[in-house]
């Protein structure tokens, strides 16, 4: 492993510390990832990775929390997202990969308006 110079460290430290911030915020809108072993099995890491970075590249990581939990107990739908709004009926997202969390950041969390054909709703 090459050394780092305190330059690159400080920088890393940095992107960290906002990653962190976001996941551990308090904003008004919190999105959870399931993280269970089957969460993680049907591909929820890089689907945790894209919310936090796209919340991030939009801006809106003071009033959205990207955060994972474990089993939310519904397999069969894995990768599975709830998004919880101050006021709001939760909204579960299914069978989720990082370009419908990408869209999800874009049209629900900037936009205000529900993906419906990623809901669980429309794919029972």
């Amino acid at each position: 492993m090459k050394a780092m110079s305190i330059a690159e460290l400080t920088a890393l430290r940095d992107k960290m510390k906002d990653r962190v911030a976001m996941r551990e915020g308090s904003g008004q809108i919190r999105v959870v990832v399931g993280m269970a072993t089957c969460g993680i099995a049907a591909g929820a890491r890089p689907v945790l990775s894209a919310f936090v970075e796209k919340v991030g590249e939009a801006g809106l990581g003071d009033r959205v929390i990207v955060s994972q939990t474990g089993c939310i107990g519904i397999c069969q739908y894995e990768p599975v997202v709830e998004i919880f709004e101050d006021g709001k009926e939760k909204v579960t997202y299914v069978k989720m990969d990082a370009a419908k969390a990408a869209e999800v950041v874009e049209k629900h969390l900037k936009g205000g308006v529900v993906v419906d054909a990623y809901t669980i709703g429309q794919n029972k």
